[in-house]
């Protein structure tokens, strides 16, 4: 990955006024909270009139993280964090699971493959951060040596970042509009495994976007053909007159990881 460098300062920076703030005096009036530089006071930030200032702040961290680390493009993958490692004791409910989690981590790898051919700042692997489905997308980019994204988002159960995703690309949210909006902004491509609540909802915006064009259109694959068509009734959309027939060609059933990957060389023209 290449890196972007700063100019040179005219100014103190931010970190040295804070460091010369943090020396004065320790008098009544140095230490109150009024006397804290406003973007060094916690508690002025998290103030619910500066919702504002945090959700860009949410917005512009990691978009400066990626510039400065020349990430243009990425390929992100959805999944539930219930998906099980094949080596995990589940319910026998739960085993047929254990199959994505391969097919995440070898789409993964084949992803991550073409992301060092490129030199590591095009298509990053990007998940949600955490265990299952996001593990394996991580760990697959990891066995390939190319970097990965982790967005990870604070729940009230989970979840601590995977330790296969790129420590300085480990990024935490508190919004998950924002979020979201990272997911999308730099991606070529969207693969979806089995999930819950979560994953469907991170399916159906991506797919409102694209329908309503307030996105380009891309490569979504949903993975797992039979899970999908099973919890979902497409057709009854269609026939319900709710989607239009040409919606369904917004997305992609695929089964093993190295259709998927044939069909975003397809779509983006990758060479074999």
């Amino acid at each position: 990955m290449t890196t972007r460098s700063n100019p040179p300062r005219v100014f103190p920076s931010a970190d040295e006024d804070k460091s010369r703030a943090g020396h004065v005096a320790e008098t009544p009036q140095a230490l109150s909270p009024a006397f804290r530089l406003a973007f060094a006071d916690p508690d002025f930030l998290g103030r619910d009139e500066l919702r504002p200032v945090r959700l860009q702040l949410e917005l512009l961290k990691p978009e400066l993280a990626m510039g400065d680390l020349g990430i243009t493009s990425t390929v992100v993958l959805f999944g539930g964090a219930r998906v099980p490692r094949p080596g995990d004791a589940v319910p026998p409910q739960r085993e047929w699971l254990k199959h994505f989690y391969q097919e995440a981590r070898e789409f993964a790898r084949l992803v991550g493959h073409e992301c060092v051919r490129r030199g590591g700042g095009e298509l990053v692997v990007v998940t949600g951060g955490g265990p299952g489905v996001m593990e394996a997308g991580n760990r697959g980019a990891h066995e390939a040596g190319a970097p990965s994204m982790g967005f990870n988002i604070v729940l009230p159960h989970e979840q601590a970042p995977n330790h296969y995703v790129t420590p300085e690309l480990s990024f935490n949210f508190h919004y998950f509009g924002i979020r979201k909006m990272h997911f999308l902004m730099r991606a070529r491509a969207i693969a979806v495994f089995p999930g819950g609540f979560g994953t469907l909802d991170e399916l159906f915006e991506t797919l409102t976007l694209i329908q309503t064009e307030r996105m380009r259109p891309l490569p979504v694959l949903l993975f797992g053909s039979n899970f999908w068509r099973d919890i979902v009734n497409w057709h009854a959309l269609v026939e319900a007159g709710t989607i239009a027939p040409e919606d369904l060609d917004l997305f992609h059933f695929v089964d093993t990881a190295e259709e998927g990957w044939a069909h975003v060389r397809a779509a983006l023209g990758i060479d074999a």
